[in-house]
């Protein structure tokens, strides 16, 4: 090693397999060369840039970039993607709260670039958790077809549910399952899928100093052991003609090129898409990998960290996706144990939540896109498209409308946040969110019943009017209690 690169490495304490790993890639990649490996490396140890995504089911780009009170600049490879200033924490903002967009790696925002996600299609992230690619792919999909989100750790596919919730997602599932489980479930069913892979971490070095820590030679190679059983099954959930896009933020050759490389063999359906780097994104610094089809994201060449992204298409033309039958759900006859209301009770309050408060528009189209199951006294809408689920692990199987209770049906926080103004009978701007957010009582201003909260005409959540009071209806757990004035742009 030369005392250049000595002297890089211990100030940023890089392992000396990484730096050794580095150097024979820059020998070898066409987008970079070796001259270049001192200034990537000095890059590991610059602040890295910080990136937001508006959420397209909210927010048009002119209208996002006029309210939103942040110094934004776009990204130039992800249309709904922009940088931000990191002192102005619009994590700590109401509109993030509001679902107006996602804190996201700007490098991370590539793989759905290339998946190319359209309204109608059937969409799986099999590695979904917290939500970055899925919330993406849902502000793509604009609410049509059928998304299917996977995160095996419980834990992890909570976080995604909350992400999924708060960005208003309503045409998707989350699953809680082993990739297997759901190759069984869903053959040849996906017109896309992507495969944002578990990872030994070396392009988050910056980011993530645990990445740092753990990073060895040997957890590259078990990482890239388990890309591969991943993309064994992913592949056997594409339809053909349908896309697979593969992802790491790794440097490491193991885990990128060398995956690609072992599928294509193992799966010569499938080829590379050798268009996915365009000159629009070779001027945005992204920079080709090993192979055609394959990009590579340098943190000392563009303002992101490091990822690796393959677009794979497989033969064939279009196809009936897998149907499997519907999920159907249980039927409820009278009271049984442990239940409060007739399921015939159940519906008459629903339906009188409807008539007192949404507009017919908008049940026609709910009902248009889906079916209604009731599990008890709770009300879920499951996209229609969504074959039987069999005894597969949920943690999401639809979106969660409320519950019945004795004389009334209560919306749920979920529903809100998928509504626009225009579906609801009644609706109420909220003045001073950081006050609606921190569970606090409003003043009303006429109005009686359920009622549509909004910060710029998008949803908060609920409020029950009544008097001269409006009660708060914002999920305790979700209540904060610190947002500094500058966050708020009326």
């Amino acid at each position: 090693m030369s005392e250049q690169l000595k002297n890089i490495s211990e100030r940023i304490e890089l392992p000396a397999a990484f730096i050794k790993e580095m150097k024979e890639l820059f020998q070898t990649l066409s987008g970079v060369s070796v001259s270049e490996l001192p200034t990537f490396l000095e890059s590991l140890q610059e602040e890295r840039s910080c990136g937001l995504r508006r959420n397209p089911l909210k927010y048009t780009g002119e209208e996002f970039e006029e309210k939103m009170p942040f110094t934004l600049e776009r990204i130039p490879w992800a249309e709904e993607g922009y940088f931000y200033q990191r002192e102005e924490l619009p994590g700590k903002s109401p509109f993030h709260e509001a679902g107006a967009f996602y804190i996201q790696e700007p490098s991370a925002m590539i793989a759905v670039r290339l998946l190319g996600a359209e309204p109608g299609e059937y969409i799986a992230d099999l590695c979904a958790a917290p939500g970055g690619k899925s919330t993406q792919i849902a502000g793509r999909m604009q609410g049509e077809g059928l998304l299917v989100c996977n995160e095996y750790v419980p834990a992890r596919a909570e976080i995604l549910a909350q992400n999924m919730e708060r960005m208003g997602v309503q045409n998707c599932v989350i699953l809680k399952e082993s990739v297997d489980r759901m190759a069984e479930r869903f053959p040849l069913f996906f017109d896309r899928v992507v495969v944002d892979a578990p990872c030994s971490g070396s392009g988050m070095f910056r980011k993530e100093e645990q990445a740092l820590i753990q990073w060895s030679p040997e957890n590259v190679g078990m990482c890239a052991e388990r890309q591969r059983e991943i993309l064994e099954y992913a592949a056997g959930m594409v339809k053909p003609g349908g896309v697979l896009v593969y992802s790491t933020c790794s440097f490491s050759k193991e885990e990128d090129e060398a995956v690609v490389e072992w599928f294509l063999e193992e799966h010569r359906e499938f080829s590379l898409d050798e268009t996915a780097l365009s000159k629009e994104l070779l001027e945005a610094g992204v920079c080709p990998g090993g192979l055609p089809g394959t990009v590579r994201m340098w943190p000392h060449k563009l303002r992101g960290e490091g990822h690796f992204a393959a677009r794979l298409v497989k033969e064939g033309g279009e196809t009936e996706a897998f149907g499997g039958g519907r999920e159907q759900g249980r039927t409820i006859k009278g009271k049984g144990a442990g239940e409060k209301n007739s399921e015939q009770d159940n519906r008459n309050y629903f339906q009188e939540f409807c008539r007192q408060y949404l507009r017919e528009s908008y049940l026609v189209k709910l009902e248009g896109n889906g079916r209604l199951i009731w599990r008890k006294e709770h009300l879920f809408w499951i996209p229609k498209h969504l074959p039987e689920t069999g005894n597969l692990r949920m943690q999401r199987s639809g979106l969660y409308l409320g519950e019945a209770k004795k004389g009334r049906f209560e919306p749920s926080h979920t529903w809100a946040m998928t509504l626009k103004k225009e579906d609801v009978a009644q609706w109420m701007e909220v003045k001073l969110p950081e006050v609606y957010l921190r569970g606090e009582t409003l003043e009303n201003e006429g109005l009686k019943g359920w009622v549509l909260m909004l910060l710029q005409g998008k949803p908060l959540g609920w409020g029950k009017a009544g008097g001269n009071m409006v009660k708060n209806h914002y999920p305790k757990g979700l209540r904060k209690m610190h947002f500094t004035d500058r966050h708020y742009a009326g």
